[in-house]
């Protein structure tokens, strides 16, 4: 057992953990951002117009979903990427489900904002553990030293 855990740690470290956390949510939420590109955001138009804010607020789900989403994936400016990318999430959930915050879904049990509310969380880790050594913010870094 002990043999094979040293093997593994030559692929399976913190920085392979980031780089995995990173590629998981941004990937995901692509296909997202890629629908609203390709079918337009009417639908978010109206929840935007319904809070009672400014229609441009809108178009903020392209830079949300599919900007900040590459930028994660290879790492650039990830920390902020991320954060703003929670801003994001935050903003789906007030302005698609802040009903359903605290309601189960009776099929399952979970939360009802559970997806959203798991991009939320992940990004927030991003953000304190950054991009790690598979990225461009590492290679920069190593430059400026």
């Amino acid at each position: 057992m002990i043999i094979l855990e040293k093997k593994l740690i030559c692929f399976v470290n913190e920085d392979s953990g980031k780089l995995l956390l990173r590629l998981s949510i941004a990937i995901l939420m692509l296909f997202h951002g890629f629908k609203k590109f390709h079918s337009g955001i009417g639908g978010i138009k109206a929840l935007v117009f319904n809070a009672g804010l400014p229609d441009f607020f809108a178009y903020g789900v392209y830079f949300g979903e599919i900007i900040i989403p590459i930028l994660l994936i290879i790492g650039l400016y990830t920390r902020i990427s991320a954060f703003i990318f929670s801003i994001n999430m935050c903003g789906a959930i007030f302005l698609a489900l802040s009903d359903k915050i605290f309601m189960l879904d009776p099929k399952t049990g979970g939360l009802m904002i559970e997806l959203p509310l798991l991009y939320l969380l992940s990004s927030f880790v991003i953000v304190f553990l950054g991009a790690g050594k598979y990225s461009i913010d590492s290679k920069l870094q190593h430059y400026q030293k």
